[in-house]
């Protein structure tokens, strides 16, 4: 049985102050940045790179795409869409769908409330609300993404920048000290 994985990004906290910027203008804030770096090193320190990333284009969004790929020096395509700013479950089913089944890892980075209800969709468990720069990875046993459906998915691990406020592993606190000086 092939499994492919799929790995669900809030974007990284969005700097909401600047009141004359729409939301789909907002960048990154510094905690947002830091966050990238924690869950970024994360995700280096157990080799897990995608082979395909899609994005919102909202501006957060891009930014979390593009330093996580720094960060996991990925090279590959970073597919930006509008489609997938503040989407509906179905036109994530549609996005997914049109992939090619060589990819077997997908990083979508987007927003909330639909990745919360994508989350619950694919794997019926029960998220609340995904935390920002919260990574869901789930494993799905299908051939071709376009084989996806409600409660196919099994979460492989679900991790968030606070759950590494009191203990973050030495690995981590190393590879941070490295890119941003702590």
């Amino acid at each position: 049985m092939i499994i492919k994985t799929l790995y669900l990004i809030r974007h990284a906290k969005s700097n909401g102050c600047d009141g004359s910027l729409r939301d789909f203008e907002r960048g990154v804030t510094k905690r947002g940045y830091r966050d990238i770096e924690t869950i970024g090193s994360y995700l280096a320190l157990h080799d897990i790179t995608p082979d395909l990333m899609v994005s919102s284009c909202a501006l957060y969004a891009q930014i979390t795409a593009d330093k996580l790929a720094q960060k996991l020096s990925y090279h590959g395509a970073i597919y930006y869409m509008k489609e997938l700013y503040l989407s509906e479950l179905e036109v994530m089913l549609n996005v997914l769908s049109l992939q090619d089944e060589s990819d077997e890892t997908i990083f979508l980075i987007g927003d909330n409330p639909a990745l919360t209800e994508f989350a619950n969709y694919l794997t019926q468990e029960n998220f609340a609300k995904f935390p920002t720069m919260g990574v869901l990875a789930v494993e799905l046993p299908i051939e071709r993404w376009s084989e996806i459906k409600q409660g196919c998915g099994k979460v492989d691990f679900f991790i968030y920048p606070k759950q590494f406020k009191y203990y973050m592993p030495k690995q981590i606190r190393t590879t941070l000290s490295a890119s941003v000086g702590i």
